[in-house]
């Protein structure tokens, strides 16, 4: 009970909620791909053959299907067959987008500027010692369901079904170091005919001691898979879907502290989306140039204008003494744009790379190269700590 142990989740993307983002940003991803300028507020709820899609869209984009795009997001995902209980052909789908604000548009569109979308604020994080240097919990959760998800698509586990998740309980010495892996809980989705036996020794080995940081699961390491016995029906065929509700897993498994804005479906004058992914490319270059091991970064904004109304960088040198918080504070609003228009210059918002955020967390992956992970200022912040 005296352990020092955290625990983090991650969920494949056949998950409700998941299915939901993914829809919201493929839709975003149209629309930026026919108009850059687009202004995009796009959710989804999803049940049992059920889907709507909501949201505001101001756009110059022609002939957007939106019904088109939310089938070819469910059949990529695997729901492609009436067994599952809930799959494309038999989906209802319904359109509620409506146009934008234009209480909201005037703060936005600006002749010499980009106004923020909303009020709020944000925060980006990383950490020294993992390769992504994201938090150990969340990182080897994230591992395990994508993981999960390629046996599938791979059919090298082909009866496997889509949706699946993974929580991660990890236990630290007094230096909050790592030290094990504690505990592992992990649920596949399943065809009907496979014993749990089989299921068992099938993940042991195609997936949880395939995945990076498996040196840290040893013999006393507790391993549940499909604790219930059976999981055949899934996705929403059983669980209500909603866009955004998966804000722990899309950031840092709740090590890091979260802002409360959701990503997926926003255009990038939602500072919920592109301020956050402007926070953790600073927090990633300051941690990675060695003047901290740990670093949070907060940014705040009022709607309507583009400067933010405050940056806060906190920073845990674990004893080392490196760098105090105010002269980093300095030193990264030298070295990064945190105005709205500078974050999406900075980071080139404005086209469709967003339906690939969706499906495993927003950060710390590195199949994709996402501009906000970059080490490209390094030799900057090091210059500007003189």
């Amino acid at each position: 009970m005296n352990k020092n142990i955290f625990t983090s989740e991650s969920v494949t993307k056949g998950h409700p909620d998941k299915i939901c983002d993914q829809i919201s940003d493929a839709i975003l991803d149209e629309y930026l791909k026919k108009d850059p300028d687009s202004k995009v507020g796009c959710e989804c709820v999803i049940s049992t053959n059920f889907l709507c899609i909501l949201g505001e869209i101001t756009s110059r984009a022609k002939n957007v299907d939106v019904t088109k795009i939310a089938k070819n997001v469910i059949r990529d995902i695997g729901y492609d067959n009436p067994e599952l209980g809930f799959s494309l052909d038999k989906c209802e789908i319904i359109n509620k987008i409506h146009q934008q604000s234009r209480d909201i548009a005037r703060g936005i569109d600006k002749e010499d500027s980009i106004g923020a979308g909303d009020q709020g604020m944000v925060f980006g994080y990383a950490i020294n010692g993992t390769s992504d240097y994201m938090p150990y919990p969340i990182s080897i959760a994230h591992s395990l369901t994508r993981r999960l998800t390629k046996v599938r698509e791979d059919k090298i586990l082909d009866y496997l079904r889509p949706d699946g998740k993974a929580q991660v309980s990890v236990e630290f010495d007094d230096a909050n170091k790592i030290k094990r892996v504690d505990t592992i809980v992990l649920s596949a989705q399943h065809n009907p005919d496979v014993s749990i036996e089989q299921i068992e020794d099938d993940i042991k080995k195609h997936v949880i001691n395939e995945v990076e940081y498996s040196r840290y699961i040893d013999s006393n390491t507790k391993i549940y898979i499909n604790p219930t016995g059976r999981f055949v029906l899934g996705g929403p065929a059983c669980d209500t879907g909603l866009t955004g509700r998966k804000i722990i897993v899309d950031t840092y498994g709740g090590w890091g502290r979260h802002g409360g804005g959701a990503f997926s479906g926003k255009d990038p004058t939602k500072i919920d989306r592109s301020a956050s992914y402007m926070a953790r490319y600073a927090a990633k270059n300051i941690v990675a140039s060695g003047l901290a091991n740990e670093c949070e970064i907060q940014l705040s904004y009022a709607i309507g204008k583009s400067e933010p109304v405050s940056v806060r960088v906190n920073v845990d040198s674990l004893g080392d003494g490196l760098v105090v918080d105010n002269k980093l504070s300095e030193a990264a609003k030298k070295v990064f744009d945190f105005s709205l228009q500078g974050i999406i210059h900075t980071l080139n918002l404005k086209r469709p790379i967003y339906l690939q955020t969706a499906m495993s967390g927003h950060f710390g992956m590195k199949d994709v190269e996402f501009p906000w992970e970059r080490l490209d200022k390094i030799d900057e912040l090091k210059s500007a700590i003189l």
